[in-house]
């Protein structure tokens, strides 16, 4: 047992990358809010989002060790000579450069108010924080360096971890009340848009570039599928419950005393029953990890897709990759510098999210049933059916999404 548990040990990695990409400030300040606002009832939305998301990441990740092309390598050689090749190139390229660049200013903005909780609230702390933090991101993403990049981001991740589970177990929550919020699917009145965003912030459409890129640098060959279908579902799903365990820590703190979250303060309550005073200082750290792995993985991601869609050569890929990442941090700087305030810096990124996802997963579905590319490890039915449906709920969440932005719902 104890060498089962090692051997999946040393083969967490890409997934990790993935699942420190969408648990941000996004999906921490979304996770309180839907605990605190409705209790238990929403968790629903998180376990469904969690395993639409295992689905889509596994045929990432199959596609990448099967193929050893990255998402948008498999694009531009299935769209090499069609005449959809450059309007397929301007659409997602240009929708995920402002979608990340956009998320890059909410993550660097929710990295920046974690520290300003730890150093005190002040416009000079929080200008300064997105300054270092955006160094530091920047830094870590020109080295270079996968693996250092990789044990990084674990390390922040299980940071999170250990907050939520510790608290979780301080607070007891109700877990009858637990198990029907996860089973039982319901919207109370006013409830709807929080379940867009809970399932919009964990089903990321350029994490599926990500993971077909990051599964080579770990992956050798069709032979190691199932140790990456095993990071998939592991890492994606610790990613999932950090995400039910800040809704089940706000019902049980901030929903059951009738506290209202309006600022970071606020959402730090939901510590106190363990560490007291102190509760400010872990939301603070808590929201620097989240903010600075998403602050990484973002502009990562978009690095990789779009030197794989413009079919730059490897020898020139690396550096092109590196220089779109760079460019992502420093749009996004600009963008949380500016005195937009970051929840409408991160609508407009779920806006570009909302038309963004449902055709990215439809290029994934459509790669995946190409022989010439995968031969016998194409989708079969079950991941077919199971992909179509997560597609036409995506369809719909993105149609939703659009539509209540231009008022129209």
């Amino acid at each position: 047992m104890i060498g089962k548990l090692r051997e999946i040990g040393q083969n967490l990695g890409p997934g990790a990358i993935v699942t420190a990409a969408f648990i941000g400030p996004g999906t921490v300040t979304t996770s309180t809010l839907a605990g605190a606002n409705f209790g238990y009832v929403l968790l629903w939305a998180l376990l469904f989002a969690t395993f639409a998301t295992i689905i889509l990441q596994e045929m990432a990740a199959r596609l990448g060790v099967v193929t050893r092309k990255g998402l948008g390598d498999a694009l531009a050689e299935l769209f090499h000579a069609s005449v959809w090749r450059w309007p397929l190139i301007v659409l997602v390229g240009a929708a995920l450069y402002m979608g990340n660049a956009a998320y890059e200013g909410g993550n660097l903005a929710g990295a920046a108010l974690g520290l300003s909780a730890i150093v005190g609230e002040s416009a000079w702390a929080f200008r300064g924080s997105i300054g270092a933090i955006s160094l530091l991101a920047a830094a870590l993403l020109a080295s270079g360096n996968y693996r250092h990049i990789e044990r990084v981001l674990i390390a922040l991740v299980m940071v999170m971890a250990l907050a939520f589970v510790a608290t979780f177990l301080i607070v007891q929550p109700d877990l009858g009340a637990m198990l029907r919020g996860t089973f039982l699917p319901t919207i109370p009145d006013g409830a709807l848009m929080t379940v867009v965003a809970l399932i919009g912030t964990t089903v990321v459409p350029y994490n599926l570039f990500l993971h077909a890129s990051a599964v080579r640098n770990r992956f050798s060959g069709p032979e190691d599928l199932p140790a990456a279908r095993t990071d998939t579902v592991v890492t994606i799903g610790i990613g999932g419950l950090i995400a039910m365990l800040v809704v089940a820590t706000a019902s049980a703190s901030l929903f059951a005393a009738g506290i209202a979250v309006t600022s970071a303060a606020d959402m730090a309550a939901q510590f106190e029953p363990l560490f007291g005073s102190n509760a400010k200082y872990l939301m603070g750290v808590g929201l620097f990890a989240a903010g600075l792995t998403s602050a990484i993985t973002a502009p990562l991601a978009t690095g990789y897709a779009m030197s794989e869609i413009l079919g730059v050569s490897e020898e020139t890929k690396p550096n092109v990759m590196r220089w779109v990442a760079l460019s992502v941090i420093l749009i996004g700087a600009a963008l949380s510098l500016t005195g937009i305030r970051p929840v409408t810096i991160i609508l407009s990124a779920q806006f570009a999210n909302g038309i963004l996802l449902p055709v990215i997963a439809g290029f994934l579905l459509y790669a995946m049933n190409q022989e010439k590319l995968l031969g016998k490890h194409v989708n079969k039915i079950a991941a077919n059916v199971a992909g179509v449906a997560v597609l036409v709920i995506a369809a719909g969440l993105g149609a939703r999404s659009v539509l209540g932005a231009l008022g129209a719902i």
